[in-house]
């Protein structure tokens, strides 16, 4: 997207009360003309946020979208709606429209926030911290603005089907709006998918159909990480499979179903 303007330093431009204009940042690595999802799931949660009254207590603990088809690099709408109210568990749904027609449905679940560290326990260790290791060009792999816009540095050299890699982003979700910890770092957690490639994006594609996280913790910080391990079955469908952590420690888990078929012929 050229409009030989200056690009704003962030993901999306507020175009109105529930309307919201991408950047060239938020461009795709399949097709730059389409969204890349990674930030347009943390403008959901943004959105969501939005809407669901903060007094509650509730920490949302899972959300889970599904990509209804082309994410056209255009301005969209986000909808939100409780489905499922409740003093300690409340489902809240939303649905993302460009042009009248929903591309994106997510629901996240919210559970009460209750004091349990004397049982916590079972998550895994840290990752190396992210400042002790080198960024990782992942444009050189990937087009499009949104993998330009990502600091990524892995803990060892990538390798088909498994990179564990931390990612990060200087650029704000909505351009003069603050956005959560949350909010934030789950617009990172889409980019799993590009860090573990199992076969070269120009012979193969593989792009996800949903993505589903799941949090037993809050995420902290700056920095996303993502433990990803990359599956292709032998009937077009692929797998990719993350731990999630913070610089902390693991918060949850991510999960995406891949569509994987021959890159057509250019």
């Amino acid at each position: 997207m050229n409009t030989g303007t200056t690009v704003p330093d962030s993901y999306y431009e507020r175009t109105g009360e529930h309307r919201y204009k991408p950047t060239a940042h938020a461009s795709g690595a399949w097709d730059p003309d389409e969204l890349h999802f990674s930030p347009l799931g943390g403008l959901v949660v943004h959105a969501i946020e939005r809407a669901v009254r903060p007094e509650t207590g509730l920490l949302m603990s899972r959300i889970s979208y599904d990509i209804l088809g082309r994410l056209a690099l255009d301005e969209c709408e986000i909808r939100v709606e409780t489905v499922r109210p409740g003093r300690t568990i409340e489902l809240v749904e939303a649905v993302v429209l460009v042009g009248e027609r929903p591309v994106v449905r997510a629901r996240a679940w919210y559970l009460a926030a209750v004091d349990t560290s004397a049982v916590a326990g079972g998550t895994g260790d840290r990752l190396t911290p992210p400042e002790r290791l080198a960024p990782w060009e992942m444009s050189a792999l990937w087009p499009g603005g949104y993998i330009a816009s990502v600091d990524v540095r892995p803990l060892a050299p990538p390798r088909p089907g498994r990179t564990t890699a931390w990612v990060s982003t200087r650029h704000a979700l909505v351009a003069g709006e603050p956005s959560s910890p949350l909010a934030s770092y789950l617009a990172l957690v889409d980019t799993a998918n590009g860090i573990a490639v199992r076969q070269p994006p120009t012979a193969w594609i593989y792009p996800n159909v949903d993505l589903t996280v799941h949090l037993h913790r809050q995420p902290e910080g700056a920095w996303t990480g993502l433990d990803t391990t990359v599956t292709f079955g032998p009937t077009g469908q692929g797998l990719t499979s993350t731990v999630l952590h913070d610089v902390h420690g693991p918060v949850g888990h991510a999960q995406q179903i891949l569509t994987v078929r021959p890159a057509p012929e250019r």
